[in-house]
């Protein structure tokens, strides 16, 4: 796994945990939804700052959104299939 790709799975797990959808998120906190989707899934680099400034909104460190925890990633996968059988 990318880093990038680690970055985005944290962002989008601290999200859910947050109880926001992206579109709630990002206007909560004046943030781009379309560029923070391409975050989410890993697609592109963003800077220490943008890091930060995610941090900061998500209420964790730098390091939970650098750090790979599987049970975070199971715990997303989880999250993403019972969004799937209520859609």
């Amino acid at each position: 796994m990318t880093s990038k790709e680690i970055i985005g799975r944290n962002l989008k797990y601290y999200r859910y945990k947050s109880g926001l959808s992206q579109e709630a998120f990002y206007s909560k906190h004046n943030l781009s939804p379309k560029y923070l989707a391409c975050v989410e899934r890993g697609e592109i680099n963003i800077s220490v700052d943008f890091l930060d400034k995610l941090s900061r909104n998500l209420n964790v460190s730098i390091d939970d959104l650098l750090t790979t925890d599987e049970t975070r990633i199971i715990n997303l996968k989880r999250i993403d299939s019972k969004k799937k059988i209520n859609n």
